[in-house]
């Protein structure tokens, strides 16, 4: 179904000029995995509202569509005649110390699910034309000032060594002629959950700082943009392969502190060390709190995606207020 949208040219009383854009909008039917987090559950309202028939996957037995990836069953003929299909699902990696147990649900969580979605999506009598599937800028790993686009070989560590085999496991899509776009998302910021709320408290408080030296770079991207972003590459047939999810303009965690503190009217006079990072969480401070990635995103600027949130201080007033 196609819906076309037409611009119309206005001079109200006021001799104000009023333009409505033409838009062309293909409605599809979407099937999500990971549809109740805060990616997810985002992204299933705004699809629906654009009048898209938008189903979720999940681990529910009660569900009308469910899977066990754990056990690696699926009923294959429940996904038939999807148009897409964006996979989102996989364990938290940033909710606990990094033991080797949580490790191993992280890796299978991921790489386990990917690949038996991906199988049976590439056995279907009617794949779908477009599997978007969630990775991470973990895939290039602590890379200090060095600006890295989705050309960048891979880094090394736990991270890395994930995302690559994470991104690996839709090759059977991509074999069988899907359309595979693989998002490799920053650190998520919104006013609604995730990171930045989990920031909020203590910087609230007059006790936020940086982190470790603070000259690491934090590659983000607000949840409106990554929303837009999971809508534009449906729509944009181009865009293959590893895509950077993030703003375009990163920020060293020095000036991301100073700008939530900034807007919350609060100092950010309470550094935390690194010692005491890596005491409290381990090898995940490393990866996720210390580590530098300098990430642009290279293919969605050459394909013309205009971000809702470019720049952090404006970001982060806003999100301040609604929070």
């Amino acid at each position: 179904v196609v819906i076309l949208r037409f611009t119309f040219t206005l001079r109200s009383p006021n001799r104000r000029i009023l333009v409505i854009e033409s838009q062309r909008c293909v409605l599809m039917k979407i099937l999500i995995t990971g549809s109740h987090g805060l990616v997810g559950s985002q992204l299933h309202s705004m699809l629906t509202q654009q009048g898209h028939s938008v189903y979720r996957l999940s681990r529910s037995k009660k569900a009308p569509i469910c899977w066990d990836p754990e056990r690696g069953e699926i009923d294959k003929s429940i996904l038939e005649g999807f148009n897409a299909v964006i996979h989102l699902a996989g364990e938290n990696i940033a909710s606990g110390r990094w033991t080797a147990e949580k490790k191993a649900r992280i890796r299978e969580s991921r790489i386990k699910g990917t690949k038996l979605l991906s199988e049976t999506l590439a056995s279907l009598a009617s794949p779908p034309e477009v599997l978007i599937s969630a990775s991470a800028i973990g895939f290039y790993g602590d890379r200090g000032d060095e600006v890295l686009n989705e050309d960048s070989a891979r880094g090394t560590g736990f991270l890395s060594e994930l995302c690559e085999e994470w991104e690996s496991a839709t090759e059977a899509a991509r074999e069988r002629g899907i359309r595979v776009a693989t998002l490799r998302i920053g650190v998520v910021l919104s006013s609604e959950g995730g990171a930045l709320t989990k920031m909020l408290p203590p910087f609230q408080m007059g006790a936020g700082g940086r982190l470790g030296s603070g000259e690491q770079y934090m590659s983000w991207v607000s949840l409106n943009d990554l929303v837009g972003i999971v809508e534009h590459v449906l729509g944009h047939k181009e865009l293959i392969g590893a895509i950077n999810a993030v703003a375009p303009n990163p920020v060293r965690n020095k000036q991301f502190t100073s700008a939530l503190g900034a807007s919350l009217h609060r100092p950010t006079i309470f550094p935390v060390p690194e010692p005491v990072l890596n005491f409290l969480l381990g090898e995940m401070a490393n990866e996720l709190l210390l580590s530098s990635a300098k990430v642009q995103p290279k293919k969605l600027l050459d394909s013309h995606y205009v971000f809702q949130d470019p720049e952090i201080q404006q970001f982060l007033q806003q999100a301040v207020r609604a929070a």
